[in-house]
C-alpha cells in the first residue's frame, strides 16, 4: 500500500509539472497572449479576423456588362412577293448550308417567265426578216450608185435608195436590241422564279420565325420589321459584345483573356478573348455614360448551346502580376497622419507628413493591433498589392470592416477563430 501511495504521488508531480510547463508555454505564445489580454482588468480585446499577408498573383481586371449574340446571324427576306407554301424548319430547328427552309407560290412567278420566253422567241423571228431587208437596201444602194457614177439616174434615185438603207439598218439594229432587252427580261423572270424557293446561306441555328405558311410576304428594305421571314444562326461561335466605359478602355488590348458571367453559368465558368475594339465612343441612352464596343469571342464548350441575345458580365484581365504580396483590400485604411502615434510618424518613410492621410495596415504584434504604414500598387476586385511596409510572417487584420474602420493603434485583439 505505501509503495502504491507513493507511486501516485510521484504520478501526480510528473502531472504537475508537464501540465505547467505547457500553460507557461501556451500563455507566452501569440494565441496565450491574445487569451490572457483579454482577461485584463480594464481591457476588451476585439475579436478580428486575422491572416498573414500571402505572396501570389493578382489580376487586374476591366468589368462590363454586355450581350452575347452570334458572330454570324443571317436575316432571311423575300425578294419577291408571294404568299408562303413551305416552311419547313422552324425555330430551334438546326440547318445545313443550302437546306429549303421556305418555299414561295410560283405560279404567277412561272407564268412570267413563259410570257418572256415568248416575247424573245417573237421577237427572234422577226430578225430574219429585218436582215433580208438591211441586205436588199444595200444591193439596191449599190445599183443606184453605179447608175449614177456612168450618169445614167438621177441623184434624187441615190439618195432614195441611201435614204432606204439605212432606214433598215437601223430596224435592224432595233430588233436586235429589242431581243436583248427580251432576253434580260427572260433572266429576270428566271431570277424572281428561283427566289421563290430561299435556302439557308450557312450551317445553323434557325433562331427566329416570323411567318407562317399562307401569309404573304413582301419585298422591304434591309432588315425592314415585317420583311425579315427567318433568322438563322451559327451557335457555334458566339460574340459577348461589352460596353466598356470609356474611363477604362485604354488597357484593354487585342488578345486579352476574359471571364464571362452569365444567369446561367453564374460561376463564370465561360471563358473568351478580346477580338475587335469599336473605334467610335458610343452613349448608354440609359445613363448617359460613354461606352467603347468590345467584341470577345466566346469559347463554347463542347454540347453548350449559348442562347442569342443572352446578357452577361466579363471581366476582362488587362494585367498580371505574378509573385506579388497582397492582402485582401478592404484591410488597407487611410488614417490622418496627425492621429497616428508620432513616433511611428516620424520613423517611417511610407508616411508623407506633406499630406492629410496615410495609408496603413493593423498587424498583429503580442496581442495588439499596431498601425503598419505601407506602400500599395495595383489590387484586383479582392486583393491589393503591397510594394513596402510589411513582410510575409506578418499577420493582418484583415476584417470584420465594421471593426477596421474604428480600430486604434495598439488595441488589444484576439483572432475570431
Amino acid at each position: 500500500m505505501l509503495k502504491w501511495l507513493i507511486g501516485l504521488g510521484v504520478a501526480f508531480v510528473l502531472f504537475l509539472l508537464i501540465a505547467g510547463g505547457g500553460a507557461y508555454f501556451f500563455l507566452n505564445s501569440a494565441k496565450g497572449k491574445e487569451m490572457m489580454q483579454s482577461f485584463k482588468p480594464g481591457t476588451k480585446a476585439k475579436e478580428g479576423r486575422l491572416a498573414p499577408a500571402e505572396r501570389g498573383e493578382l489580376i487586374k481586371t476591366v468589368s462590363a456588362p454586355g450581350v452575347i449574340e452570334p458572330e454570324t446571324n443571317i436575316k432571311i427576306s423575300a425578294q419577291v412577293s408571294a404568299r408562303i407554301t413551305a416552311l419547313p424548319f422552324r425555330a430551334g430547328d438546326e440547318v445545313k448550308a443550302g437546306d429549303v427552309v421556305c418555299r414561295l407560290d410560283a405560279v404567277d412567278l412561272k407564268a412570267r417567265v413563259d410570257a418572256a420566253q415568248a416575247r424573245l422567241a417573237a421577237t427572234r423571228a422577226r430578225l430574219g426578216g429585218a436582215e433580208a431587208n438591211a441586205i436588199m437596201a444595200n444591193a439596191e444602194f449599190g445599183r443606184s450608185k453605179e447608175l449614177f457614177d456612168a450618169g445614167d439616174t438621177p441623184k434624187s434615185d441615190l439618195e432614195r435608195a441611201e435614204a432606204n438603207y439605212l432606214q433598215a439598218v437601223s430596224a435592224l439594229d432595233a430588233l436586235k436590241a429589242e431581243i436583248l432587252s427580251a432576253e434580260a427580261e427572260v433572266v429576270a423572270a428566271q431570277k424572281d422564279l428561283d427566289n421563290a424557293v430561299i435556302t439557308s446561306p450557312i450551317d445553323g441555328v434557325m433562331t427566329t420565325l416570323n411567318a407562317e405558311v399562307g401569309e404573304l410576304v413582301v419585298v422591304g428594305t434591309l432588315n425592314t420589321p415585317g420583311s425579315v421571314i427567318m433568322e438563322i444562326a451559327d451557335l457555334s461561335r458566339m460574340l459577348l459584345k461589352a460596353q466598356v466605359d470609356e474611363t477604362n478602355i485604354k488597357p484593354v488590348k487585342p488578345g486579352q483573356r476574359a471571364q464571362i458571367y452569365t444567369p446561367f453559368d453564374p460561376e463564370g465558368e465561360l471563358t473568351g478573348k478580346v477580338g475587335r475594339i469599336n473605334l467610335k465612343r458610343e452613349v448608354n441612352q440609359a445613363d448617359g455614360t460613354g461606352y467603347f464596343e468590345v467584341e470577345i469571342l466566346v469559347d463554347v464548350p463542347e454540347g453548350v448551346r449559348l442562347l442569342s441575345g443572352l446578357t452577361a458580365n466579363t471581366e476582362i484581365e488587362v494585367e498580371i502580376f505574378d509573385g506579388v504580396l497582397k492582402v485582401p483590400s478592404q484591410a488597407v485604411l487611410d488614417r490622418r497622419v496627425d492621429e497616428l502615434p508620432r513616433e511611428l510618424a516620424d520613423s517611417s518613410t511610407l508616411v508623407d507628413k506633406s499630406k492629410t492621410f496615410a495609408r496603413i495596415v493593423f498587424v498583429e504584434r503580442q496581442g495588439k493591433a499596431v498601425a503598419t504604414p505601407v506602400s500599395i500598387g495595383p489590387s484586383d476586385l479582392t486583393h491589393t498589392v503591397i510594394l513596402a511596409g510589411l513582410a510575409e510572417t506578418d499577420r493582418v487584420v484583415t476584417g470584420p470592416f465594421r471593426e477596421l474602420t474604428s480600430l486604434k493603434n495598439d488595441t488589444p485583439i484576439i483572432d475570431e477563430a
